[in-house]
């Protein structure tokens, strides 16, 4: 475990956005409304787990989404989103001292814009699900975002904050965040999979996002 250090030092804290700053994984939540969530919750949970590779996981899991209408999208955001408690204090601390706050899923861009809105984030970034005529097409655009590309964007950031990897924080919770949280100077697994914790600096089980303050030294 690092030695304590005081929050204020960094500068940049990267946070995935299923089932860590949200309490749902919003892809088992859309096959929950459209009813095949017995087909997409085992692969979920395989990948998360670090069992199977996450592109292909999330190329199958989209490909049982052809044909739905994308208003799905809203009622999942609308009915189903929530934040993780503690959240919203947590991103208020970060932007009082003024740290910037990057989202960054493996999900999809409609859910991660909405949130930057909301929360006042200062980056996100995610998978672009295909939509033609109101209908998902069962298809991702462009490159799959998956963990060695969450690590790239946290570098990206980084770089572009003019940043040391000593002054990022990473938090996540499955095996697709492994890689962004080796990027950070300091890793954080929220209610993590056995793979993550025992990979990163500190493991949260039983307090919300909050508790991420406590780790630091007060300034």
């Amino acid at each position: 475990m690092p030695e304590k250090r005081c929050l204020a030092e960094f500068g940049l804290v990267a946070m995935d956005m299923d089932s860590t700053l949200i309490t749902v994984e919003t892809l088992d939540e859309i096959a929950d409304l459209a009813g095949i969530r017995e087909q997409v919750g085992p692969i979920t949970d395989a990948a998360m787990r670090g069992e199977i590779d996450f592109s292909e996981s999330l190329a199958c899991r989209v490909a049982l989404f052809k044909g739905l209408d994308q208003s799905v999208l809203q009622r999942v955001y609308d009915e189903r989103v929530r934040l993780s408690p503690g959240a919203e204090q947590l991103i208020a601390e970060f932007k009082h001292l003024g740290i910037k706050t990057l989202l960054i899923s493996g999900g999809f861009d409609y859910f991660t814009e909405r949130l930057k809105i909301r929360l006042g984030l200062d980056y996100a970034v995610s998978n672009q699900v295909e939509i033609r005529d109101g209908k998902l097409t069962g298809r991702i655009l462009g490159k799959i975002l998956d963990g060695q590309g969450k690590a790239d964007y946290l570098d990206r950031i980084r770089v572009k904050l003019g940043l040391l990897k000593e002054q990022t924080i990473a938090i996540g919770d499955g095996a697709n965040d492994l890689k962004m949280l080796s990027a950070a100077g300091i890793s954080i697994a929220y209610c993590a999979k056995p793979v993550v914790k025992s990979q990163a600096h500190y493991a949260l089980e039983s307090t919300g996002l909050d508790g991420v303050l406590k780790l630091f030294a007060e300034s």
